[in-house]
């Protein structure tokens, strides 16, 4: 076995998806499948004597759901939760899952997690290394994706808000968004553009980000929990 290899466990009370998934784990040249449970209280019994690297994570199960189920772990490895319902997306960003899988889950976005999973073992992430080239105040500044929070547009130009500082910038909405990466970025107002791994939460007229609120259209609710639930965690 690879030294580079994700040691996994399955835990989901249907015994038919507990099936499909240890199928993809063991189809997988960088997973190894441990063990697979119906239920939380068998796998906390499991895992005392187990070095797990990654835990694939129903949500809804019977005596203890999957976010109890990680609450009671001291040591928690990496987890993808898996679901049917979207609305549990905004709650599994507080436990800085590294993916979330709706049901049915198809190859191509489980591969996809798992390749989250394994540059997040190796201290990598996609974030730390992109990153964007801005015209402001007649300098070339670098501006990393990941430390955008959000930009405005204001007429000919767009206010972008990072974590360390605003940058006035000469462009259009549409040629700025064409930039950055569509799987973490959303326009959600004619006005706004917000980078989805900030949301905290949002209703029918807002989104809240890093203590601000910002427009939301709402036409835009429903792109916004779609896109929500493909944006990159980490």
């Amino acid at each position: 076995m690879s030294n580079s290899t994700l040691k996994c466990v399955v835990i989901d009370d249907s015994k038919m998806q507990r099936t499909a998934v240890s199928k993809l784990i063991r189809d997988h040249k960088d997973l190894s499948l441990m063990a697979d449970y119906e239920n939380g209280i068998k796998a906390q019994k499991g895992l005392v004597n187990q070095q797990v690297d990654l835990l694939f994570l129903d949500i809804e199960m019977p005596v203890i759901n999957g976010f109890q189920f990680m609450e009671s772990l001291e040591d928690r490895p990496q987890v993808i939760l898996i679901t049917s319902k979207p609305e549990y997306a905004m709650q599994a960003f507080d436990y800085d899952v590294t993916d979330y899988l709706m049901k049915p889950i198809t190859s191509e976005r489980f591969n996809k997690s798992v390749l989250k999973a394994l540059l997040r073992s190796r201290g990598i992430t996609h974030e730390e290394e992109d990153h964007i080239y801005v015209n402001s105040k007649l300098k070339k500044i670098k501006v990393f994706i990941k430390d955008i929070q959000w930009i405005e547009g204001l007429g000919d130009y767009l206010k972008i808000i990072t974590d360390s500082e605003t940058l006035l910038v000469l462009s259009t909405m549409k040629s700025f968004m064409n930039q950055l990466p569509e799987d973490e970025f959303l326009r959600i107002h004619k006005s706004y553009i917000i980078n989805l791994n900030r949301v905290e939460r949002y209703n029918s007229q807002h989104v809240e980000l890093c203590g601000n609120q910002i427009p939301l259209s709402r036409h835009k609710k429903a792109a916004l929990e779609e896109a929500l639930l493909n944006a990159s965690v980490n």
